[in-house]
């Protein structure tokens, strides 16, 4: 895709940015859609706001195709000791819109994010994703990616 453009999100655009999440099965079970939009979606953003720098970001990375929003994820680099002080970059909340699905915007998205880590001194991009998504398995692996741990979550 061409006229595909990267930027950071803005407050004003976390209507489209819950609007992708919940465009997906798992989504639509977790996210909560209405407008006017929940205020906890605006008190997460601002929190990562607060949180995030120039050099440690904690922010949402737009593809924006034609001036609409059409694919985000969740980009953190995160500072620590283990291998060696290295700093890496954690992804999380990919979507694309079911709209757009197929045109290479997922595969530009994540290539983003990994430059944009490279570029501020990461060496390592590690991600979780579900595992009875077996599409996305294979999406990543295609990139470069190996499942070469076994992640776990708990609700608290």
């Amino acid at each position: 895709m061409t006229d595909l453009m990267f930027r950071y999100a803005t407050r004003s655009d976390l209507p489209a940015i819950v609007a992708l999440l919940a465009d997906d099965e798992k989504g639509k079970t977790r996210e909560q859609l209405t407008d006017p939009l929940p205020e906890c979606y605006y008190r997460a953003f601002d929190h990562m706001e607060s949180v995030s720098s120039d050099t440690l970001p904690n922010k949402y990375l737009l593809a924006i195709c034609d001036a609409e929003i059409v694919g985000c994820l969740q980009l953190t680099l995160i500072p620590g000791l283990s291998r060696q002080g290295r700093l890496r970059a954690q992804i999380e909340g990919v979507r694309v819109s079911s709209h757009h699905r197929g045109k290479k915007i997922g595969e530009a998205l994540i290539l983003r994010a990994i430059d944009i880590s490279r570029d501020l001194g990461a060496s390592l991009v590690q991600f979780t994703t579900d595992k009875s998504r077996k599409d996305a398995h294979r999406f990543y692996e295609r990139l470069g990616f190996v499942a070469s741990h076994e992640g776990m979550k708990r609700d608290i």
